[in-house]
C-alpha cells in the first residue's frame, strides 16, 4: 500500500513538474514609437438663428423659417453639400407658444460641416447680421486619421524592431521572433482655442476689421509606442 502511495505522488510531483517547465529563452523587450501633428481639415460650426422684429411696434416679425431659408441658402451657395447643414436644437419653437404670446421670439441652433473656414466668412456675409444670435466651433477632425494611424503603428514597430537589431548586435546576438507585442497610443485631440468672443455677430466682425474670427487652431497630435519582446538567437 505504501508503494503505490509513493508511486501515486511521485507521478503528481513529476506532472507538476512538467506543467511548470520554465521558459529559458534569452529575451529582450524594446519600446519603438512614432508621431505625428496634422492639421484639421473637418471643421463643424455651430450658429445660432433667432426671430426678430423689424419696427419698433414688434408687428413686423422676421420668422425663424425665412431665416432658416436663408441660412440654407448660403450654405448651398457656399459650396457646403445639403447633407453637412443640420438643426441641432430648437428653443421653444412652437405654435402653442406662438398663441399665446405673439410678442415669442423663436431660436435654432444649427450645426454646419465645412472643410475650410472661407466658407464660414462666405455664409456670414450672406446671412442677415439682426438674427444672428453666436457662432462658434463645436469640433474638428481630420478626414485621414485611421490611415495615419495604421502607417505610425508600422513605423513604431519598425523603430522597435530596429531598437532591438543594434542592442543585439551589441551583445553579438541577432534578434529573432517576436515574443509579446503590446500598443501604447497617445492621441490628442485639443479644442480649438479662441482669442476672440465666440459670441460675435457679422458686424462685430467688421469692425474689428477682421476678415475671419481670429482661431487658434491647435494641431491633432498623434503618438503611438509599440513595446515589443524579441527572441535572442
Amino acid at each position: 500500500m505504501k508503494t503505490y502511495l509513493i508511486l501515486a505522488l511521485l507521478s503528481v510531483f513529476t506532472l507538476t513538474a512538467f506543467s511548470q517547465t520554465v521558459d529559458t529563452r534569452r529575451k529582450l523587450e524594446v519600446n519603438g514609437s512614432a508621431e505625428a501633428e496634422v492639421t484639421p481639415d473637418i471643421i463643424y460650426l455651430g450658429i445660432s438663428l433667432k426671430e426678430y422684429f423689424k419696427d419698433n411696434n414688434n408687428k413686423k416679425k422676421v420668422s425663424i423659417d425665412e431665416l432658416e431659408r436663408q441660412l440654407q441658402a448660403a450654405v448651398l451657395s457656399a459650396g457646403v453639400p445639403k447633407e453637412n447643414f443640420m438643426v441641432n436644437n430648437v428653443s421653444g419653437y412652437t405654435t402653442v407658444q406662438k398663441k399665446k404670446s405673439p410678442d415669442f421670439l423663436a431660436s435654432k441652433q444649427y450645426r454646419i460641416k465645412v472643410t475650410d473656414l472661407n466658407k464660414f466668412n462666405q455664409i456670414m456675409d450672406a446671412l442677415d447680421e439682426k438674427a444672428v444670435q453666436y457662432t462658434n466651433i463645436e469640433s474638428y477632425d481630420y478626414s485621414k486619421i485611421e490611415s495615419l494611424k495604421k502607417e505610425l503603428k508600422i513605423k513604431a514597430l519598425q523603430a522597435a524592431k530596429d531598437k532591438a537589431a543594434y542592442l543585439a548586435a551589441a551583445l553579438d546576438d541577432k534578434v529573432g521572433d517576436a515574443l509579446e507585442v503590446q500598443e501604447i497610443n497617445n492621441e490628442s485631440y485639443p479644442q480649438p482655442m479662441y482669442r476672440a468672443n465666440v459670441m460675435m455677430a457679422k458686424t462685430s466682425l467688421e469692425s474689428a476689421d477682421a476678415s475671419s474670427p481670429e482661431i487658434d487652431f491647435k494641431k491633432i497630435k498623434l503618438n503611438y509606442q509599440m513595446r515589443v519582446v524579441f527572441e535572442l538567437k
